[in-house]
């Protein structure tokens, strides 16, 4: 079987097992002497142990991986770079626009279901946002001081600016340079294929970080907000799957479908990791090899895509704004709503790299127009389901803007791209 099959069937068996344990009572805080043996066991045991060395596995070639590929494909544009400016110019208006359609599509919706009529719990939330970083302190900490703390801290931002600067100094290093940029090149295949060896553990991974998930996840937390959960993911599969596409074609041109099937084992690891980070080796290794997009491209793109393109969050941030004010009976007006849409498309970049950035910058959107931050809490509880989703949603508009910016660039292998072999991992 191709590995798409495989993590596909080892994501369904976590999920069918996970459910089958919390009705054993395989959850944590029970009383039952079966329910305490499995918690203990099974899911807090094995399968939690399993499922974060597998994440964690995962995470341990991110910085090598994008900081290595991203001088390789920065020394291989040529001396001059000239085209480094336009390259990165179009992928963070691309980035910036996919974010604005989905913020706006999901206020649209949001108004038009009107998840929240009806809710009055607002006394009863509690909740307190993180500070989120000004302006001026975001664009300072993009420049590492220490590029080796920067690393050790999986900096993203920070690895970027470092290892497109290395790169460009190796490209313009003539013979010197050329023997970093060998020698980077054959790292490159190394860790490449580190990232295969890792894919062939990934069906028992993922099955372990679903057993666990499912057994914990209490199926009354999402009939309660129902009408909210089920808006949010009416509006991540209609801009993953159809604004996407949309944009692919009327952009470069590409066949939509042909896309959509070679990204499958894509989605299967961010929605079981919740992670685009977490998701780079695999976006950036299927992007490159089934995709045909060329190295001097996706070695930027992606690693930035994981970074500041948030489009699954800001749909989060649209529908729980509409939601949370709603439910707490406030009118915000078409001002307030043009301000969301504006607060979270420039917040997915300002907040890039902070952790919990989606409920961060969900809290600066309310301040901004005025609700009250406590309303979060009423989301929480169907959160994490929906954090799957939506990093699904995230890495595919990483892999659609990495395809549009090769074809534009004259770096994207269309017959590779067209070949239905490809597709298979």
């Amino acid at each position: 079987m191709s590995l798409t099959t495989r993590v596909l069937i080892g994501m369904l068996s976590g999920l069918l097992l996970g459910v089958v344990l919390r009705l054993l009572g395989g959850v944590e805080g029970t009383t039952s002497p079966l329910g305490a043996f499995l918690d203990t066991y099974l899911v807090s045991g094995v399968f939690e142990v399993v499922g974060k060395v597998f994440v964690i596995s995962l995470k341990l070639l991110v910085v090598p991986l994008v900081f290595v590929s991203l001088v390789c494909g920065t020394s291989a544009l040529g001396e001059d770079n000239r085209r480094m400016g336009p390259m990165a110019g179009k992928t963070i208006l691309l980035y910036l626009l996919t974010t604005g359609i989905a913020i706006s599509m999901a206020l649209m919706m949001a108004v038009l279901v009107g998840p929240g009529v009806g809710i009055n719990l607002g006394e009863e939330t509690t909740y307190a946002a993180k500070e989120a970083p000004s302006i001026k302190q975001v664009i300072i900490n993009i420049f590492p001081a220490n590029p080796v703390k920067a690393m050790a801290e999986g900096n993203m931002l920070q690895i970027i600016v470092f290892a497109l600067l290395f790169g460009v100094a190796v490209s313009k290093s003539e013979t010197h340079g050329k023997k970093i940029g060998e020698f980077f090149t054959s790292l490159n295949e190394v860790v490449m294929k580190m990232v295969t060896l890792l894919m062939e553990l990934a069906p028992y991974g993922v099955f372990c970080l679903m057993a666990k998930l499912f057994a914990n996840l209490g199926i009354d937390a999402i009939v309660g907000l129902l009408k909210y959960f089920l808006t949010v993911l009416a509006v991540l599969l209609l801009h993953g799957l159809g604004v996407y596409s949309i944009l692919l074609k009327t952009l470069s041109g590409l066949n939509p479908l042909m896309f959509l099937k070679k990204i499958r084992p894509v989605w299967l690891f961010a929605f079981s990791t919740a992670s685009s980070g977490a998701t780079i080796p695999v976006t950036l290794k299927t992007v490159e090899q089934k995709l045909g997009v060329k190295n001097t491209i996706a070695s930027f793109t992606v690693p930035l895509g994981a970074t500041i393109n948030m489009d699954g969050t800001a749909i989060m941030q649209g529908v729980a704004t509409v939601f949370i004010a709603q439910a707490f009976n406030i009118d915000i007006g078409i001002g307030g709503y043009l301000m969301v849409i504006l607060t979270a498309t420039l917040a997915s970049i300002g907040t890039a790299g902070v952790p919990g950035v989606g409920l961060i910058t969900l809290a600066m959107v309310l301040q901004q127009v005025g609700l009250p931050v406590e309303g979060i809490a009423l989301i929480i509880g169907v959160d994490r389901l929906l954090d799957m989703v939506r990093t699904a949603v995230n890495v595919t508009g990483d892999s659609m803007v990495s395809c549009v910016v090769a074809k534009t660039e004259k770096e994207l292998d269309t017959d590779w791209f067209n070949k239905v072999d490809a597709e298979s991992a």
